[in-house]
């Protein structure tokens, strides 16, 4: 691997979020830095949501900082912080990358769902007029519901066990898609032509489906967001309903070069990310 070159020019992508141990932020874009010729690097940083308000205004005081990685438990708390987000963000509720404009104001977006709506395009789904269903509407869900909206799907079911958080998904979703159909209802994939289960149900053995795989239809595209295993119990069923599927780690490499071209840096493929990458092989 090429070292990574740190020296009085080099920038900063501050990871914040605590605990840092599970960062695979650095593990990914730091290669990728040092192989082009990137003169930044990714540094994890622990943060409580308490040290918050005194810890990100005093980094982007420094003029190397290019920007901030955001991750648990701090997506939701920076959003208050900010001068500016984007409409993804503000649906989601949520905030993973920030960035300071050249007038000194931070700027914050949001790429969970953008990972995941650019996965599945290349692989050949057309989201326009679409029709989706996600399970479980926390950060995760609540990201990818509001790419999808931003992507032209017709309607989006929504399904989370706690009826609130879904009917907040749903309130935000309408404020800025007011064409949009938004349904709360029970989590029937037999009309979908998406499904995503943005729940944790998949990273334990022996958890159980987030939904009745028998009402898939083949034709039918199954998404998941959980990276512990590469297909899951719940890919593994769709599969064998025939179903095309996108696995968990795909969200991540997409999304990566979107956050690339945020921070001004110089983009490459996911398949690039995916082969420089200092990650278990079961992650890549």
């Amino acid at each position: 691997m090429d070292t990574p070159r740190i020296d009085g020019r080099t920038e900063l992508i501050v990871h914040l979020g605590h605990p840092t141990h599970s960062f695979k932020a650095p593990l990914i874009y730091n290669p990728y830095f040092a192989s082009a010729g990137i003169n930044a690097v990714v540094v994890p940083l622990a943060c409580r949501a308490e040290q918050l308000p005194a810890l990100l205004p005093a980094l982007f005081a420094a003029d190397n900082v290019r920007g901030a990685l955001i991750t648990m438990p701090l997506k939701v708390a920076v959003m208050g912080m900010l001068d500016t987000v984007s409409p993804t963000a503000r649906v989601a509720g949520a905030c993973n990358a920030v960035r300071r404009e050249a007038d000194g104001r931070l700027v914050g977006d949001m790429f969970d769902g953008e990972g995941f709506v650019r996965g599945v395009r290349r692989k050949g789904l057309a989201l326009g007029g679409a029709r989706a269903l996600v399970v479980g509407c926390g950060g995760v869900g609540s990201a990818i519901a509001a790419s999808l909206a931003a992507a032209g799907v017709a309607t989006l079911r929504l399904f989370d066990l706690n009826t609130s958080t879904a009917q907040g998904l749903r309130e935000r979703l309408a404020a800025t898609y007011p064409a949009l159909r938004v349904e709360l209802a029970n989590p029937d994939p037999a009309d979908m032509d998406l499904v995503v289960n943005a729940t944790p149900l998949g990273m334990e053995p022996g958890d159980a489906l987030p939904l009745d795989v028998s009402r898939l239809n083949a034709s039918t595209f199954v998404g998941e967001v959980v990276m512990r295993e590469r297909i899951t119990a719940f890919l593994a069923a769709a599969q064998a309903r025939g179903c095309r599927v996108q696995v968990g780690t795909d969200m991540l490499f997409e999304q990566i070069p979107a956050y690339l071209a945020f921070f001004g840096l110089p983009v490459t493929s996911p398949e690039r990310l995916r082969e420089l990458a200092l990650l278990d092989v079961a992650l890549r």
